[in-house]
């Protein structure tokens, strides 16, 4: 069997605008592998619920009877006040074991400008 001569280049030509394709798809339209799109799905619904469940987060916090742990709070750097939202309680919501790290930094970030009560 003979293969004609101009069908090496179109063979070659086919090859390298696939390959090129690719690259300019991946890199300039969007697309995506299926986990990466996963990936940034969680991502997203998790700062979805974080930013659900800050104000009840806030709540929990303005609720603080006594006071003692806002004025804590207030007057920690602001380097460790998600550890002292953590400690206090306000990012453990219902249902919760243990504190979660991204609400606790998020309501921190929140209750900046609160007023001690």
């Amino acid at each position: 069997m003979t293969i004609p001569p101009y069908v090496k280049p179109g063979v070659w030509g086919v090859i390298l605008g696939a390959i090129a394709m690719m690259i300019i798809g991946f890199w300039q339209f969007g697309w995506t592998t299926s986990s990466s799109a996963e990936r940034m799905a969680a991502d997203r619904a998790n700062t979805a619920v974080v930013a659900a469940l800050v104000p009840f987060c806030v709540a929990k916090a303005q609720q603080d009877v006594d006071g003692t742990k806002l004025l804590k709070f207030n007057t920690t750097e602001s380097y460790n006040r998600s550890q002292v939202v953590q400690e206090a309680g306000w990012a453990t919501m219902l249902g919760m074991t243990s504190p979660d790290r991204a609400l606790a930094s998020a309501c921190a970030d929140m209750l900046k400008g609160a007023k001690v009560s």
